[in-house]
């Protein structure tokens, strides 16, 4: 899904309930070897300010890496961090919320201009099956 705000640009968000409880899930998204999992080969730290990269196979003209700078750090509940790659920036927000079997995770990657269609969906595609591999790493973590 994706969501068209007043800026101009364009959200991707996903959602997905978890039968874990939100500490359970945020261990899997701010735990650098269980990051890397579920997404990519990294050298995450969850401490705002703090620079890292995601790593995977080069592509075509792409590298394979993403820079990227945690913007928000709060246990339980949110996760936030910049997501710059291939000159287009944007920002990728978790957040948790206890349900009564577990949580609810909302994933965002903001900032997509509107007219930047391959992108989004390339987003929605990624993060779909990132989420995907996600919940597995949770039971185990």
């Amino acid at each position: 899904m994706s969501e068209t705000l007043d800026s101009g640009t364009t959200s991707v968000v996903l959602e997905r309930d978890m039968p874990y409880p939100p500490q359970k899930v945020w261990r899997a998204l701010t735990t650098g070897a269980l990051i890397e999992d579920w997404l990519m080969a990294n050298d995450f730290q969850p401490i705002v300010g703090h620079r890292f990269t995601l790593r995977t196979q080069p592509v075509g003209g792409w590298n394979g890496q993403i820079d990227c700078e945690v913007l928000a750090v709060e246990p339980p509940e949110r996760l936030s961090y910049s997501w710059a790659s291939m000159g287009l920036q944007s920002v990728v927000t978790f957040t948790l919320a206890p349900t009564a079997t577990g949580a609810r995770l909302r994933m965002e990657q903001s900032g997509f201009p509107v007219d930047a269609t391959q992108n989004i969906r390339g987003a929605q595609y990624g993060w779909t099956n990132f989420l995907n591999k996600l919940e597995p790493v949770v039971a185990r973590a």
